[in-house]
């Protein structure tokens, strides 16, 4: 028995445009809430919520079963904790803040086994291979994962190309918030400046071959990604979701 399909990359590869979402509320009931909602994806952050090894792990748990797939986002990059991820059954995994190809291929080389890289050899112990009864999942893992770098700075736009020509990053997520307050525009990604930057790297993302991703978290921006060609795009968080939808019901009906 070879390892799960990753749905996800393989919609990707197909030319099929994933529509995806963000989970900050680090709590497998919202994770299982947000999985009903039909997006293609769903990213479980480490970066910026609340999240560990543990909760991230019930919140995979909670989605199982559902059509969506959880993308998890690593607080750093980190090959012990990319090995600690992919155990517990994430096969796709975002990696923040990469600056250049030799930090790129330290991921890709993170996420597959020898001799192709330098994941720890415990399937076994692992939910990845369901404890063992995946029995050929050593030989089947490597092509089923799925490495997601971000860019979000000058320095990772300037080596930009030297990333895309890593073996085994499958896609670039390209990080406006980050991107747009290192280019001087704090709060304003689609800065005239910012967004010409966003566009070209999509653009030479898909013609290294590779899938281009991006977050908009607006009604506008996400519709204009896509027309520049991205191919995963997260058109909201569950967080800022939450929030507005809340603050609106009490502004309806407080005194």
């Amino acid at each position: 028995m070879p390892a799960p399909k990753n749905e996800f990359k393989a919609a990707l590869a197909r030319g099929e445009v994933q529509i995806g979402a963000w989970c900050g509320m680090a709590n497998a009931y919202a994770a299982e809430i947000m999985a009903t909602a039909g997006f293609n994806w769903l990213v479980l952050d480490n970066e910026h919520a609340p999240n560990d090894l543990r909760s991230t792990l019930a919140q995979m748990q909670a989605m199982q079963g559902s059509a969506t797939h959880p993308v998890v986002r690593i607080p750093v990059g980190e090959t012990w904790m990319v090995k600690q991820m992919l155990d517990a059954g994430a096969q796709t995994i975002l990696v923040p803040m990469i600056e250049s190809g030799t930090e790129a291929a330290e991921m890709a080389r993170a996420m597959r086994y020898p001799p192709h890289g330098v994941r720890g050899v415990g399937a076994n112990m692992a939910r990845a291979s369901k404890f063992g009864a995946i029995a050929d999942y050593l030989h089947t893992a490597n092509d089923e994962v799925c490495l997601l770098v971000q860019v979000e700075s000058r320095a990772a736009m300037a080596a930009l190309d030297d990333i895309l020509a890593v073996e085994g990053v499958d896609g670039v997520f390209i990080g406006p918030a980050d991107l747009s307050a290192d280019m001087g525009h704090l709060g304003n990604t689609t800065a005239p400046e910012v967004s010409a930057e966003i566009r070209d790297a999509i653009a030479r993302i898909n013609a290294a071959g590779k899938f281009s991703g991006i977050l908009g978290t607006d009604d506008t921006m996400p519709g204009q990604y896509l027309e520049w060609g991205a191919t995963f795009v997260a058109v909201g968080v569950d967080v800022t979701l939450l929030a507005r939808a809340a603050r609106a019901k009490a502004a309806q009906w407080r005194p």
